[in-house]
């Protein structure tokens, strides 16, 4: 199993490419399933998550195509042979729920694995049951599937209102709707930027959809889509990690692509710190010139807020802060399984169920460390870049999900990484 290990070496400086987003591909990917007609993305990140994703479909029927080294997929639906999406694939990555709605709204029916290690109610798969269910859906669930029936003449229009913000759950059903007889309202709608990708690309197969971004998204149903073209979005996740990397050991880094209203909320926080922030014309400039940075206490949310797939980044930054920042975590529980291993490298954390407390030290130290999940992988890679001596990352297999070249990307700024095979 590899490892990376990273070696303090002071300020960085440069220039990183910021890849398509990982989670707005892997809504977009099924959106192939509502059509017959071609579906191309481009800015494809070059990820595990998305080769799984391909095999999905493919294991459904669709014909998906790598292009120009991983960057444009091409995928058609034309020949669906197969409308049941096995546990082998599906307990890989949670995204694969989202094969359910297209397949349902076109074909009328689906047989869905249930995620791998989902138990309905955490990170809720019944939001996303419920939904459906909303437009008419008659839902099976037996045997870890959900099995699932379209009504006599297809699913019907209806009025979705999620108790709690669900970003998978708006997707699923917006592309559910789109095939679905009569009006659709969707309330308390999911407002991230993937969102809002989704549904332009949808608009661009011949979706009619209005209120993308905000709370209430009506969708009007038609009788087909078409086929498209549509380059993913700039991956707002990436983007705030490598705006962290000069944050947290100094220098001057340009995240090329990057912008300011994907991470508003973030910029706020890092601003707040002492962190210069400057727009240009190719993407987002980040500057730390003078001393350590501030403590500053940081609530994760719901988009516009700040979000938790960057709190786990932040709190590498934080650990070498002046002063106490306190982080509270309301998305996730268990979301902290990195700071025993930021402890390891003599960080000062307590946490008490969804708070943790940061009291900044001046130095931290290399060490031996394990990945718990995706962000806590790079979390620690950050850490190991303002760390003295080496840091080695065990277990970075959850970082190919959902960072391509990373070891590319911070050599290319003067950091010193690479990654060792086992």
């Amino acid at each position: 199993m590899d490892s990376i290990v990273v070696t303090g070496n002071g300020p960085l400086s440069g220039r990183i490419a910021i890849a398509g987003a990982k989670n707005a591909c892997l809504t977009l990917m099924p959106a192939t399933l509502l059509t017959e007609e071609p579906l191309t993305l481009l800015n494809a990140p070059r990820l595990s998550d998305i080769r799984t994703m391909a095999q999905l479909l493919q294991s459904l029927g669709a014909e998906v195509s790598a292009l120009q080294d991983g960057k444009v997929l091409a995928m058609s639906s034309h020949a669906l042979d197969n409308h049941r999406a096995d546990y082998d694939i599906v307990r890989k990555m949670r995204a694969s729920i989202l094969v359910l709605g297209p397949m349902l709204a076109r074909d009328g029916h689906a047989v869905v694995s249930l995620p791998g290690g989902c138990a309905i109610g955490a990170r809720p798969v019944d939001l996303h049951l419920q939904a459906l269910e909303a437009l008419g859906a008659e839902l099976d669930l037996r045997d870890g599937y959900v099995h699932a029936k379209a009504p006599s003449g297809g699913l019907k229009g209806g009025r979705v209102r999620f108790p709690l913000v669900s970003v998978g759950a708006t997707e699923n059903v917006l592309m559910a709707a789109t095939l679905a007889r009569g009006t659709t309202v969707i309330e308390n709608a999911a407002r991230e930027p993937e969102i809002v990708d989704l549904a332009q690309c949808l608009r661009k197969m011949g979706a009619q959809i209005e209120g993308e971004g905000t709370h209430t998204i009506t969708v009007e149903g038609v009788e087909r889509l078409g086929g498209a073209t549509h380059r993913v979005v700039t991956d707002r996740i990436e983007l705030g990690t490598y705006m962290l990397a000069p944050a947290i050991c100094g220098g001057e880094v340009e995240c090329l692509g990057g912008r300011r209203d994907l991470v508003g909320a973030f910029c706020e926080r890092l601003e707040a710190a002492g962190i210069s922030i400057e727009e240009t014309e190719s993407g987002l400039k980040v500057a730390r010139r003078n001393g350590r940075v501030q403590a500053v206490d940081v609530t994760t949310e719901p988009y516009p807020g700040f979000p938790t797939d960057l709190q786990a980044q932040m709190m590498a930054l934080l650990c070498t802060a002046e002063g106490t920042s306190v982080l509270e975590e309301k998305i996730f529980e268990n979301r902290f399984m990195h700071a025993p291993e930021l402890m390891r490298m003599g960080a000062r954390i307590d946490v008490s169920g969804g708070t943790a407390k940061v009291h900044g030290v001046e130095n931290l130290k290399g060490a031996p460390v394990m990945a718990t999940d995706l962000r806590a992988s790079v979390s620690l890679i950050l850490a190991g870049l303002a760390a003295e001596g080496d840091t080695m990352v065990n277990r970075v297999y959850h970082l190919d999900r959902g960072y391509e070249q990373v070891v590319e990307k911070l050599a290319g700024v003067g950091a010193k990484i690479e990654r060792v095979a086992a």
